[in-house]
């Protein structure tokens, strides 16, 4: 697996040709810092492969060489006297290169695309975290990805306390050392638009072992019309722990 997350998910053998995904086969996954989210993503991504399904990996801010160099800005501790309206205005740059020559180029040839992170997390940590207008949010978020929208978004839900008990001693980023204040209200960000978007956005308790959360979330893909079964999440989680 590449380090910026751009791969193929590598060491798994499909059990068979690849089977018909739904439209667009796009899924995101979500949640504040700590939750667990980019282990989820990382599982998806093996099981869907096991599955059959040709898998694009990404994240976000990142996926793109453009991209990447934007996240470096972004996470840099050192930029502490970074605005919010700045902020805001990198992860959409960010977002949309990712957009043009990833995303839309993966889905156009048949690939299922999995993204840690997407424009729900600006929603939560740039307007409810940060406290940028929602419409203000809303219309950056719509000029980065334009037509673009995710199948099915997971939300991995978990307290703020308990996904700081996750990081001990891990060298924060610039997002992380916000604070918990900040990561509450971008968790409750997170929780409203799951309870605006339900048939898109699924919340799951993360709270829970990454097994029990991995089967959650292939139960929600099944939900939506990828091929996958719980054995091909077993065959990836088995590899990914061996």
């Amino acid at each position: 697996m590449s380090r910026n997350m751009h791969a193929k998910v590598a060491g798994i053998t499909a059990r068979h040709d690849r089977p018909k995904a739904p439209s667009p086969a796009f899924i995101t996954l979500e949640g504040i810092d700590g939750c667990g989210k980019s282990t989820q993503a990382r599982l998806l991504a093996a099981t869907l492969e096991h599955a059959g399904y040709e898998v694009e990996l990404l994240r976000e801010p990142g996926g793109a060489a453009i991209s990447e160099k934007i996240r470096q800005l972004l996470l840099d501790p050192a930029n502490a006297e970074m605005s919010a309206t700045c902020e805001l205005m990198l992860y959409e740059a960010a977002r949309a290169q990712l957009v043009h020559q990833l995303i839309v180029p993966a889905l156009q040839t048949g690939r299922v695309v999995v993204c840690d992170r997407f424009y729900d997390s600006t929603t939560s940590y740039q307007s409810f975290g940060s406290g940028i207008d929602r419409a203000t949010v809303d219309t950056a978020n719509g000029l980065a990805v334009g037509a673009i929208r995710p199948l099915i978004t997971i939300v991995c839900d978990i307290a703020p306390d308990l996904a700081a008990e996750r990081m001990p001693g891990r060298a924060r980023d610039r997002m992380e050392a916000k604070g918990a204040a900040f990561q509450q209200r971008a968790a409750e960000g997170f929780r409203a638009i799951a309870a605006e978007e339900p048939e898109r956005v699924r919340l799951i308790d993360a709270s829970e072992d990454v097994a029990h959360v991995l089967l959650r979330s292939v139960a929600e893909l099944i939900a939506v019309g990828f091929q996958i079964t719980d054995t091909d999440a077993h065959v990836a989680f088995t590899a990914a722990y061996a």
